[in-house]
């Protein structure tokens, strides 16, 4: 399981193949309208990005893929003070693709304590 956190975590090859991809996909959508049937995108908003958020949402949904998630710290249980990296673990179990949003400093710390698997 490959973990994205930044463009940077990327070869240069893996770049160019994935704005390759991306080219293909633009150029032929319904060539890739079913490859994420059955896969669920779990959107983990613990910061406002409504056009983020959207975007993640729409790509999956045009892939043939389902979304389930929350839009906003407050509509999840990190409001009742479950942490992050719990919200993660369990979640893990319901969705094949998380996006998160929050403080890079908390994706570093779930990094460093293996909670992502790079």
């Amino acid at each position: 399981m490959k973990h994205l956190l930044s463009p940077l975590d990327l070869s240069v090859t893996e770049l160019e193949d994935l704005l390759n991809l991306a080219r293909d996909i633009s150029k032929d959508p319904k060539k890739y309208s079913h490859v994420c049937d059955g896969k669920k995108l779990a959107t983990l908003f613990y910061e406002p990005s409504t056009r983020t958020r959207l975007s993640f949402e729409a790509a999956m949904l045009n892939l043939g893929g389902s979304v389930l998630g929350f839009s906003s710290a407050n509509s999840s249980s990190a409001s009742k003070g479950e942490s992050v990296a719990d919200t993660i673990r369990v979640i893990s179990c319901y969705a094949d693709i998380c996006a998160i949003a929050t403080q890079k400093k908390v994706l570093l710390w779930l990094q460093q304590a293996s909670l992502l698997y790079l």
